[in-house]
Protein backbone atom coordinates (compact mmCIF):
# COMPACT_ATOMS: atom_id res chain seq x y z
CA UNK A 1 0.00 0.00 0.00
CA UNK A 2 1.27 3.57 -0.90
CA UNK A 3 1.55 5.85 1.31
CA UNK A 4 -1.27 8.43 1.65
CA UNK A 5 0.02 12.08 1.55
CA UNK A 6 -1.58 14.48 4.32
CA UNK A 7 -2.68 17.76 3.33
CA UNK A 8 -2.70 21.24 5.69
CA UNK A 9 -6.41 20.77 5.82
CA UNK A 10 -5.87 17.43 6.91
CA UNK A 11 -3.55 18.62 9.74
CA UNK A 12 -5.61 21.62 10.73
CA UNK A 13 -8.54 19.16 10.73
CA UNK A 14 -6.92 16.75 13.03
CA UNK A 15 -5.66 19.75 15.43
CA UNK A 16 -9.23 20.86 15.55
CA UNK A 17 -10.66 17.82 16.32
CA UNK A 18 -8.28 16.61 18.93
CA UNK A 19 -8.81 20.41 20.49
CA UNK A 20 -13.37 19.56 20.05
CA UNK A 21 -12.37 16.12 21.78
CA UNK A 22 -11.23 17.74 24.93
CA UNK A 23 -14.05 18.00 27.36
CA UNK A 24 -12.38 20.87 28.50
CA UNK A 25 -12.40 23.12 24.79
CA UNK A 26 -15.18 25.34 24.62
CA UNK A 27 -13.95 26.86 21.55
CA UNK A 28 -11.56 26.94 18.71
CA UNK A 29 -10.20 28.78 16.24
CA UNK A 30 -7.47 29.27 13.08
CA UNK A 31 -5.44 31.67 11.79
CA UNK A 32 -3.13 35.01 12.81
CA UNK A 33 -3.52 35.80 16.72
CA UNK A 34 -3.72 39.17 15.97
CA UNK A 35 -7.20 38.72 13.82
CA UNK A 36 -9.05 36.56 17.24
CA UNK A 37 -11.82 39.14 18.50
CA UNK A 38 -12.01 38.26 21.86
CA UNK A 39 -14.49 40.56 22.59
CA UNK A 40 -17.17 38.61 20.69
CA UNK A 41 -15.99 35.39 22.04
CA UNK A 42 -18.47 33.86 24.35
CA UNK A 43 -17.03 30.18 25.45
CA UNK A 44 -13.90 29.65 27.17
CA UNK A 45 -11.50 28.11 27.59
CA UNK A 46 -10.11 28.77 23.56
CA UNK A 47 -7.22 26.93 21.63
CA UNK A 48 -6.39 28.67 18.81
CA UNK A 49 -3.84 27.64 15.96
CA UNK A 50 -1.93 29.50 14.35
CA UNK A 51 0.24 28.06 11.43
CA UNK A 52 4.00 29.09 11.29
CA UNK A 53 5.19 27.49 8.31
CA UNK A 54 6.08 23.76 6.64
CA UNK A 55 9.44 21.66 6.58
CA UNK A 56 10.35 19.15 4.55
CA UNK A 57 12.25 16.25 5.06
CA UNK A 58 13.52 13.33 2.82
CA UNK A 59 10.12 11.49 2.82
CA UNK A 60 8.17 13.84 5.11
CA UNK A 61 6.29 17.27 5.64
CA UNK A 62 6.64 18.96 9.25
CA UNK A 63 3.57 21.65 9.72
CA UNK A 64 4.32 23.70 12.14
CA UNK A 65 2.36 25.68 14.11
CA UNK A 66 2.11 27.67 17.00
CA UNK A 67 -1.13 26.63 19.84
CA UNK A 68 -2.66 29.15 22.04
CA UNK A 69 -4.58 27.80 24.93
CA UNK A 70 -6.31 30.15 26.96
CA UNK A 71 -9.25 31.36 28.77
CA UNK A 72 -10.48 34.56 30.85
CA UNK A 73 -9.72 35.45 34.46
CA UNK A 74 -12.15 36.95 36.10
CA UNK A 75 -11.87 38.49 39.66
CA UNK A 76 -14.35 38.08 42.72
CA UNK A 77 -13.63 39.36 46.73
CA UNK A 78 -14.12 35.64 47.76
CA UNK A 79 -12.42 33.62 44.93
CA UNK A 80 -10.06 32.01 46.80
CA UNK A 81 -11.37 29.82 49.20
CA UNK A 82 -10.36 30.03 53.23
CA UNK A 83 -8.63 26.47 52.88
CA UNK A 84 -6.35 28.36 49.83
CA UNK A 85 -5.60 31.43 51.85
CA UNK A 86 -4.29 29.02 54.96
CA UNK A 87 -2.01 26.99 52.96
CA UNK A 88 -0.92 29.39 50.22
CA UNK A 89 -0.85 32.64 52.85
CA UNK A 90 -1.62 34.80 49.95
CA UNK A 91 -1.95 38.63 50.04
CA UNK A 92 -4.90 40.14 48.29
CA UNK A 93 -5.64 37.31 45.74
CA UNK A 94 -9.24 38.08 44.52
CA UNK A 95 -8.64 36.46 40.59
CA UNK A 96 -8.87 33.07 39.67
CA UNK A 97 -5.35 33.43 37.28
CA UNK A 98 -4.03 30.23 39.05
CA UNK A 99 -6.53 28.11 38.20
CA UNK A 100 -6.48 29.20 34.60
CA UNK A 101 -3.12 28.46 34.58
CA UNK A 102 -3.42 25.05 35.57
CA UNK A 103 -6.09 24.58 33.73
CA UNK A 104 -4.94 25.61 30.33
CA UNK A 105 -1.08 24.00 31.13
CA UNK A 106 -3.14 20.70 31.86
CA UNK A 107 -5.06 21.34 28.14
CA UNK A 108 -1.62 21.79 26.70
CA UNK A 109 0.05 18.65 27.86
CA UNK A 110 -2.74 16.68 26.90
CA UNK A 111 -2.45 17.85 22.93
CA UNK A 112 0.56 17.58 22.78
CA UNK A 113 0.11 13.76 24.23
CA UNK A 114 -2.36 12.83 21.60
CA UNK A 115 0.09 13.35 19.06
CA UNK A 116 3.41 12.26 20.81
CA UNK A 117 1.24 8.80 21.21
CA UNK A 118 -0.60 8.94 17.47
CA UNK A 119 -1.35 5.58 17.68
CA UNK A 120 -5.29 7.65 19.60
CA UNK A 121 -5.26 8.93 16.44
CA UNK A 122 -5.12 6.00 14.24
CA UNK A 123 -7.57 4.27 16.43
CA UNK A 124 -9.97 6.91 15.74
CA UNK A 125 -11.59 8.30 12.32
CA UNK A 126 -10.24 8.02 8.55
CA UNK A 127 -7.22 6.04 9.88
CA UNK A 128 -8.33 2.33 10.28
CA UNK A 129 -5.45 0.12 9.46
CA UNK A 130 -3.56 0.24 12.59
CA UNK A 131 -0.48 -2.31 11.50
CA UNK A 132 0.00 -0.91 8.41
CA UNK A 133 3.62 0.40 8.32
CA UNK A 134 2.53 2.50 5.58
CA UNK A 135 -0.63 4.17 7.21
CA UNK A 136 -0.46 7.69 7.28
CA UNK A 137 0.12 8.50 10.75
CA UNK A 138 0.47 12.28 12.23
CA UNK A 139 3.93 12.14 15.21
CA UNK A 140 5.80 15.36 16.68
CA UNK A 141 8.77 14.77 18.41
CA UNK A 142 10.99 16.61 20.58
CA UNK A 143 10.50 18.28 23.95
CA UNK A 144 8.52 21.72 24.42
CA UNK A 145 8.93 24.81 25.94
CA UNK A 146 5.48 26.29 26.87
CA UNK A 147 5.22 29.50 27.43
CA UNK A 148 2.74 31.26 29.88
CA UNK A 149 1.24 34.69 29.01
CA UNK A 150 -0.84 37.24 30.84
CA UNK A 151 -2.82 40.07 29.39
CA UNK A 152 -1.27 39.42 26.10
CA UNK A 153 -4.85 40.59 24.34
CA UNK A 154 -7.91 42.95 24.70
CA UNK A 155 -9.56 41.40 27.27
CA UNK A 156 -7.98 39.78 30.73
CA UNK A 157 -6.83 36.27 29.20
CA UNK A 158 -3.77 34.04 30.74
CA UNK A 159 -2.89 30.40 29.23
CA UNK A 160 0.23 29.30 27.62
CA UNK A 161 1.43 29.43 24.09
CA UNK A 162 3.50 26.99 22.17
CA UNK A 163 5.30 25.50 19.57
CA UNK A 164 3.98 21.70 17.54
CA UNK A 165 5.41 20.42 14.62
CA UNK A 166 3.15 17.56 13.56
CA UNK A 167 5.07 15.10 11.21
CA UNK A 168 3.16 13.75 8.05
CA UNK A 169 4.54 11.14 5.91
CA UNK A 170 5.00 12.31 1.76
CA UNK A 171 6.11 10.66 -0.83
CA UNK A 172 6.65 13.38 -3.28
CA UNK A 173 5.01 11.45 -6.17
CA UNK A 174 5.39 13.16 -9.33
CA UNK A 175 3.50 11.06 -11.14
CA UNK A 176 0.32 13.22 -10.27
CA UNK A 177 1.32 16.72 -10.71
CA UNK A 178 -1.28 18.92 -12.87
CA UNK A 179 0.78 19.84 -15.26
CA UNK A 180 1.24 19.70 -19.20
CA UNK A 181 3.94 16.99 -21.27
CA UNK A 182 7.11 18.76 -21.63
CA UNK A 183 10.56 18.68 -21.17
CA UNK A 184 12.88 20.17 -18.53
CA UNK A 185 16.09 22.11 -19.86
CA UNK A 186 14.92 22.71 -23.22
Amino acid sequence: MAVKNKTYNNVVDTLCRVAQNHLQVSSISVGDIYDINLAKMEKFPLVHINPVNVETGQSSLTYNFQIFIMDMVSEKNDWPTRQQEANLKRIDNKSNEQQVFNQTLQIATDIIGVFRHSSRLSQHGELSIVGDINAPLYFTEGEYTLEPFLERFDNLCCGWVFNIGVLTKNNFDTCDIPMGDFALGS
